[in-house]
Order: C-alpha cells, then sequence, then structure tokens
C-alpha cells in the first residue's frame, strides 16, 4: 500500500503555527514512508476565503520547505462531484430532505438545553415530512442509530463514539453548497487518502465522517488527532500570544529549518535528542510517538533553536535568507561586502535574521551619528594623533586585507607607546559609529578602504572640534 497524506486548510487566514505543525507531521510521515503529500485548499467558505489567504499557505509552505507531491486541489472546482455523492445518498436511503424552519430548530435545541440534554437534532424529517413544493429544504445523512463508531487513532489509541450520541448532520445546505463533513469525505475518497493526521479539534467530525464513508463503501483511512498548541497561559495558541503566522516569523527573523525543529520537537520527541536536520526528522518520525496531551509554545525555546541555526548552518545559505532583510533596511545585498562574509563574522552575535541586518547596516551604509557614550568615552584630543597616524598608515597600504591592518594597528600602538586597545577602540568607533563589532582588522577590511579612510577623517574633524570646544 502507498502511504497517502493531506494537508487540507481552509484560506480564510494566514498559515496559522498550528496548521504548519499538522502539515510538517503530514509530510514526515509520507515522506518516511515513501509516500505521497497532497495539498487540498478547503474553500468552500466562499464568504471568508481569499486568494490573499491561499497565497499565504503556498507561501508559507513554500518558505518551509514542506513541497507536496499533488495539488493544491480546490474543492470549489468539486462542486459537480459532490451533488453526486449527495444524490446517490439520497437515492440509496442513507441521506434525505429536511425541512426544519431555523426557527423550530431554536425552539427545540431550547428545550433540549432546558433538561440539561445535549442539543442535537430530533430527526422530525428522518421519515419524511409533508411540506410544499417551494419549502427549502436542507439535505441531511441518515447516521446509524444503533452500535459506535470505534476509532484505532494513531495518536490518542481507541477511542468509542455511541452512534446514539450522533445525529443526522446536514451535508448540504438551503443553497445546495455542501458542508465540511460530506466535502471532506467525498476528498479523501476520491484522493485516496490513506493516513489523516490533523488536529484534536475534528475528533468530534470523524465518526460522522466514518459513517459517511461507510454508507458509501469506501476503504476508511487511519486517523491520528494531534493536541493543540497552547500559549504560556494555558489557552489555546492566539494573536495574543505573538506571532502565530508562519510568515510572521519569517519577517520576525526566523529561519525556516529553526521553526521546523521546534515545531517537530512540539508534542513529539526521539530521546532526549533535540536538534534534528530534516533527513533526521524524517528517519524518527512516528506519530505514535506524539504526545496525547496539548503542548506549550515556548518563544525563548525558538529563539535558542534559530540561534543554534544562524551558528551552525551555511553561511550562504543564511545570507540567502537574510538578504530579504537586508532588502528591508534599504541595502543592496548584492554590493560589496559580500553577504556570506558579513554572516560569517555576525552569526555569533545575533540570535535573529532581522538583528544580524540591523547589526551590520555599518558595513554597506555611513551612519550620520555616534553612539553617544561610546564617542564620549574613545574619541578624545588625546588619541589625535594615533588616529591620524593610523589614518595614514591605511591610506599608503597596497594590501587592504585583515593581516595587514592588525599588523598596521600594532604598528602605530608601539610607535605612540600604547596599548594595542587603545587605538583599536577609537577605530572601531570610527569606522562603525559604535563601540561593538567583529575583530577590528576584519571589520575595517570588510568596510573597505576608501569608505574606512573617509570615515576616519569624520572622526579626526569630530575629535578636533570637541578639543576646540574645550
Amino acid at each position: 500500500m502507498t502511504i497517502r497524506t493531506r494537508f487540507a486548510p481552509s484560506p480564510t487566514g494566514y498559515l496559522h503555527i498550528g496548521g504548519a505543525r499538522t502539515a510538517l507531521f503530514s509530510w514526515l510521515f509520507a515522506r518516511k514512508h515513501g509516500g505521497t503529500f497532497v495539498l487540498r485548499i478547503e474553500d468552500t467558505d466562499t464568504e471568508r476565503s481569499s486568494v490573499e489567504s491561499v497565497n499565504a499557505i503556498l507561501e508559507g509552505m513554500a518558505w518551509l520547505g514542506l513541497d507536496y507531491d499533488e495539488g493544491p486541489f480546490y474543492q470549489t472546482d468539486r462542486f459537480e462531484r459532490y451533488h453526486a455523492v449527495i444524490a446517490q445518498l439520497i437515492a440509496a436511503g442513507q441521506a434525505y430532505r429536511c425541512y426544519c424552519s431555523k426557527e423550530r430548530l431554536e425552539t427545540v435545541r431550547a428545550k433540549q438545553m432546558a433538561k440539561k440534554l445535549k442539543p442535537r437534532y430530533d430527526g422530525c424529517c428522518r421519515n419524511g415530512v409533508k411540506h410544499e413544493d417551494s419549502q427549502p429544504y436542507v439535505i441531511r445523512f441518515r447516521n446509524p442509530v444503533e452500535g459506535a463508531v470505534i476509532i484505532e487513532d494513531l495518536v490518542k489509541g481507541r477511542v468509542t463514539i455511541s452512534n446514539a450520541e450522533l445525529d443526522d448532520l446536514i451535508i448540504a445546505r438551503t443553497d445546495g453548497t455542501p458542508t465540511y463533513n460530506l466535502t471532506v469525505v467525498v476528498d479523501d475518497l476520491d484522493m485516496n487518502i490513506t493516513h489523516v493526521i490533523r488536529g484534536d479539534d475534528h475528533l468530534n467530525n470523524t465518526p460522522r465522517q466514518i459513517n459517511i464513508l461507510k454508507a458509501l463503501g469506501a476503504k476508511l483511512p487511519k486517523y491520528g488527532h494531534v493536541p493543540m498548541i497552547l500559549g504560556e497561559d494555558g489557552k489555546r495558541l492566539s494573536k495574543r500570544h505573538g506571532a502565530v503566522s508562519v510568515i510572521q516569523y519569517r519577517e520576525d527573523g526566523f529561519l525556516p529549518e529553526a521553526l521546523l525543529n521546534y515545531l517537530v520537537r512540539l508534542g513529539w520527541s526521539h530521546g532526549d535528542q533535540e536538534i534534528f536536520s530534516i533527513d533526521e526528522m524524517i528517519q524518527h518520525f512516528d506519530v505514535s510517538g506524539v504526545n496525547h496531551s496539548a503542548s506549550t509554545f515556548d518563544p525563548d525555546k525558538l529563539l535558542w533553536l534559530n540561534q543554534h541555526y544562524l551558528k551552525e548552518a551555511e553561511a550562504a545559505h543564511i545570507a540567502h535568507h537574510l538578504s530579504i532583510h537586508m532588502g528591508a533596511l534599504g541595502i543592496d545585498p548584492g554590493t560589496e561586502p559580500e553577504l556570506v562574509r558579513v554572516v560569517e563574522v555576525q552569526r555569533d552575535r545575533a540570535k535573529t535574521l532581522v538583528e544580524m541586518a540591523e547589526i551590520s547596516i555599518y558595513f554597506y551604509k555611513d551612519f550620520t551619528e555616534y553612539d553617544e557614550k561610546a564617542a564620549k568615552k574613545n574619541l578624545r584630543p588625546v588619541i589625535e594623533k594615533p588616529l591620524q597616524a593610523l589614518r595614514d598608515g591605511l591610506a599608503a597600504l597596497d594590501h587592504w586585507q585583515p593581516e595587514t591592518i592588525n599588523k598596521l594597528i600594532d604598528n602605530i600602538a608601539e610607535m605612540h607607546e600604547i596599548k594595542m586597545g587603545k587605538i583599536a577602540q577609537p577605530l572601531r568607533v570610527a569606522v562603525t559609529g559604535g563601540g561593538v563589532s567583529p575583530s577590528i582588522d576584519v571589520t575595517v577590511e570588510l568596510i573597505g578602504k576608501a569608505r574606512t579612510l573617509a570615515r576616519l577623517d569624520t572622526a579626526l574633524d569630530y575629535i578636533r572640534k570637541r578639543a576646540e570646544n574645550g
């Protein structure tokens, strides 16, 4: 049997972090077993669905690298098929027209709740009812009234639901549009889905869907219901907890592999291992290893993972993702210095790509003012002569390399009988505007000769004006 899994988001917003985890688990299961991963867009809610949301889902999955083998399939393209299945169920006596008005249903519901009963359809039209030809109706599935649905859940174990607890659900609205529980069943049937891995908020739908599949004579897929993700306050993860959109994490400067690594460990484990490559995820992932209880989202751990990948990933890979953040700061990442070099010297100094971009601006753009504290401490009249000598020495260098720059700084310090740091730190403030940077020789090399000399001239003018003003 070829394993076939699917991810079936509703395009009514962004790709939620919980949806991304579900997609990841389904993708990993298919990849581990040499199966097929299908993307299906459940867009029958035409009032809330949008092209923008579809694009956000596709963009998020592409950024995460969750490639699909088939799709995307759109439910709005399949209405003819859904209507044919509904007609089939009616013809077989497994579905029927219900003419109950909204007012009647609300009255029935109120009475049931008053008696502390579970609100449900009372089967009024199940065995036929008199009606006017023009009277609106919905189509209901004739759910079995005896027996039980047994779900051998891949995550939760055996779940048993009595059919007596299930009412006759609506499978087509008064305007003829099919409902979720009908469309998802037909899609899973037609697309030969063998394993359905989804959030446990769908668990109450599963027995209804199984009964419809049985009515259609279909082979049942295996189900795995993944517990939800909670915020640190114990409530379901939402916007109030911070970013929940996958694309927002990209904009906040996270690497896709850091988010994937975090998501795979959010409710699943393989021993005590914390860091997983994609290949290791595929190798070790097992649905039965998913926790039965909800997981708590920990932003600090995600940040820790992101910092790990910034330090360990290939510099060219990081530069690829950093470029968009440089562009957002008005910097063309195709100009000098080469972005890969910047990554190499800054990767230990940042937790996110946004932070890396912000601390690297001085490599590409001139600054208009110094960090006040750094300038007050380091750009003093006492350093003017050594700094001028260093400026002249740098201008005369034939080889603009860290080794020659370092040697010159050392020689100038010795010549003026000061420690190397006494000249190196003023140089750092002069060329970067602040007191923190990678090693000064590499920093100067990457900034470039012309820009370094111009910034030293500006710093020397600043020192002289400071001396004039006392």
